[in-house]
């Protein structure tokens, strides 16, 4: 598939976005001056606690955000250099499914219960496409068979829940695949699945998105789904993103407290008869996120500074001062943490 790309332009970039939900507690800060971008044959990783933020920021930018409660309060939402925030509705729907698709966590509740499956991937091409019934099945079975679903000009007939969870799952991934969009945002797309399984989808994922030079975002809570996948991550707690590094170098050099402590906390087999280590504590309230550091309360490294001062998001570096590309952390003691 032909990408048109703008030289220096990211495909799709997130600038300072602020979400908030109102609340009977208050403002809800869900989303808190999050940036990140993805270009065309790239994965990004968007990893976090529940209650981070990253899924609101993905419904953000598919336009699937419930309004009210929520609400966008600043920022900006680039796809190949337009603001998608500022479009008309109609423009924008015509951007969703099309240009930029979502996979989601659940596709059981995600799919329609009473309509075959077929159904459901035939209509992409009816509706945007102006396909008839017959070439949309078609199509259809081209999707399933493309995803490997076995036996897929039999079970294009069939409904959801005939079908395993890990095979809900390809479906929803030919949906998103329908209309060869740009970008394709996988939210959580192993949940409820069995370890093989997930490593099933998330080759599938990979491979799709090599053939069809897609930039793709994928959300998730575990760090062993995205090291064999992503090239990039972006960790997110509170709202906000504290660490950003090409993958392999945050596996090898946390430069955020909160980064080093989810990496502590896998299981590991060299481990083995250790006690298994946690994050003490629990994430904040949206509604009363802690003043300066929002990890200031579970972290062994917090001092003064960090219950006062909100650190800023700065470039990381190593020792001599020579840049680290593509890194970046919002802590007051990120040299100590990636140094030591």
């Amino acid at each position: 598939m032909t990408k048109a790309e703008t030289p220096g332009v990211p495909l799709l970039e997130v600038r300072d976005l602020h979400v908030e939900f109102s609340t009977r507690e208050g403002a809800a800060k869900a989303v808190n001056g999050v940036s990140y971008s993805v270009d065309a044959g790239e994965t990004l990783a968007v990893l976090g606690e529940s209650g981070s933020g990253k899924s609101v920021t993905a419904q953000t930018i598919m336009g699937i955000l419930d309004t009210p409660p929520g609400r966008v309060t600043g920022g900006q939402i680039l796809f190949r250099g337009e603001d998608l925030l500022t479009l008309p509705e109609e423009a924008r729907r015509r951007v969703r499914g099309d240009k930029i698709a979502m996979i989601f966590q659940d596709a059981l509740s995600a799919l329609n219960p009473v309509l075959t499956v077929g159904s459901q991937l035939g209509e992409m091409f009816r509706v945007h496409r102006g396909f008839s019934r017959k070439a949309a099945k078609a199509k259809a079975v081209e999707l399933m068979e493309r995803v490997r679903i076995p036996a897929a000009k039999e079970r294009v007939n069939d409904y959801p829940h005939q079908f395993s969870g890990g095979m809900r799952q390809r479906i929803m991934i030919a949906m998103a695949l329908a209309l060869e969009p740009d970008v394709i945002i996988a939210d959580e797309p192993t949940t409820a699945l069995d370890v093989t399984v997930q490593a099933q989808v998330m080759d599938l994922l990979a491979e799709l998105q090599r053939d069809f030079h897609m930039g793709l975002i994928l959300i998730t809570h575990d760090l062993g789904v995205v090291a064999d996948v992503a090239d990039k991550i972006a960790v997110m707690y509170a709202g906000r993103i504290v660490e950003n590094a090409p993958v392999h170098e945050l596996y090898k050099r946390p430069a955020h407290p909160y980064t080093k402590g989810l990496l502590e906390s896998i299981p590991r087999l060299d481990h083995k008869g250790k006690e298994l280590y946690a994050i003490k504590g629990l994430p904040p309230s949206l509604t009363a996120i802690p003043s300066g550091c929002a990890f200031n309360p579970r972290c062994a490294m917090a001092q003064d500074i960090c219950r006062t001062e909100v650190p800023p998001q700065v470039d990381v570096t190593e020792r001599d001062g020579s840049p680290l590309g593509g890194r970046s952390s919002a802590c007051h003691f990120w040299k100590e943490t990636i140094h030591g």
